[in-house]
């Protein structure tokens, strides 16, 4: 597994026009009014991933291309440049983007911190970081390359928004797809029976036992393999309490099966070293929110979590530093992480979703 993020900087990106060396600890709750910035945030870590899965040209055109990903266009931004600093290490890039709004890698490159820059990669149209994590150290069998790679590459984005019926948590999924957690919980069947049959028993009962304080009727999983041609397959079946009829994954109602991958994301026994989650209270009941956040801190002592949301319900479970509250300013998205000296007085009286809701914190909407 690799390094939490200790800083990153972006520059240029969206509507995030300068973050420099902003610090993220172990806990990272983002909040602030729609179009504010926070799913822009979000935004650079799916960017990110595109390029460690060698996917960036076709998730750039998919997006509208390159100009779209520009702060206020190409016309004021020439340049996107971003670095992450974790552990020992930094990774840095810089996008340029082409008459055919497309982008080329103008910069990639690599650090140890108590070496200089190692250009890895420049005028590439998709990142080479895969590519160098083989490389042999000076003094070792494993260069920067390979600790880089390892650790952007674990850090991974729960996006579990798609609930419909034909979403792919709801279908079947080969039974070897278990080894880690999709983004999207296309394989949540298969991961949950590795779990149940595995070393991670008591992990699995934990799971179950969040699911039924949020779904008394719940009971548990029915996890059955089903031969399909040459391989075996598993859907999110399910009984409630007191019957032993099978329940299909469409009985489950959206804010149940969401709840379901939630749960799994945030208790599973080796989690990504950062874990970051757009709306995790989408469709929940009040008093799953509860649960929810619940879960979210005790994740936080295993790996590093980074939520945005706009739930004063679920902000009212945190600590006030945990919180780093995202405004718009002269058109641009700010951040700043609350101190709680700043509220002390108003925390004797209010909460902090109460604070927000007030607008004593400023999360609200911004007319410029």
């Amino acid at each position: 597994m690799g390094n939490p993020l200790d800083k990153l900087t972006i520059k240029g990106f969206k509507s995030i026009r300068e973050l420099e060396d902003f610090e993220l600890k172990q806990l990272n709750v983002l909040i602030g009014g729609n179009g504010a910035g926070k799913s822009n945030f979000v935004e650079i870590f799916r960017l990110l991933r595109a390029m460690v899965d060698q996917t960036f040209a076709n998730f750039i055109l998919t997006r509208g291309g390159a100009d779209d990903f520009l702060f206020n266009g190409p016309k004021v931004t020439k340049i996107i440049d971003a670095q992450f600093k974790f552990g020992l290490n930094d990774y840095a890039f810089e996008l340029e983007p082409t008459a055919a709004e497309k982008f080329i890698i103008k910069t990639e490159k690599i650090k140890y911190k108590l070496g200089s820059w190692n250009y890895i990669g420049n005028s590439d149209f998709e990142s080479r970081l895969p590519k160098v994590k083989d490389d042999t150290g000076l003094t070792a069998n494993r260069g920067v390359g390979y600790y880089v790679y390892e650790a952007v590459s674990d850090w991974t984005i729960y996006h579990f928004h798609d609930t419909s019926a034909n979403s792919p948590m709801r279908r079947s999924e080969i039974v070897e797809d278990n080894r880690r957690l999709r983004s999207d919980a296309a394989n949540i069947a298969p991961f949950l029976l590795g779990l149940m049959n595995g070393h991670f028993k008591r992990r699995y009962q934990e799971i179950i036992d969040a699911i039924r304080l949020v779904t008394p009727f719940f009971d548990d999983f029915i996890l059955e393999p089903v031969q399909k041609g040459e391989k075996e397959t598993v859907k999110l079946s399910w009984k409630q309490k007191g019957s032993d009829y099978p329940m299909q994954p469409y009985h489950f109602s959206d804010g149940t099966i969401r709840f379901i991958c939630l749960a799994t994301a945030l208790l599973q026994p080796i989690p990504p070293s950062t874990v970051i989650i757009d709306e995790p209270e989408l469709g929940l009941h009040p008093s799953a929110i509860s649960i929810l956040a619940e879960l979210i801190q005790d994740a936080s002592k295993r790996t590093q979590i980074i939520v945005a949301t706009q739930s004063p319900a679920l902000i009212d479970h945190f600590s006030v530093e945990d919180v780093i509250v995202v405004n718009r300013k002269d058109g641009a998205s700010t951040f700043e992480r609350l101190q709680e000296k700043d509220l002390n007085v108003w925390l004797e009286t209010y909460s902090v979703g109460e604070l927000w809701s007030k607008n004593v914190i400023a999360g609200g909407p911004v007319y410029e």
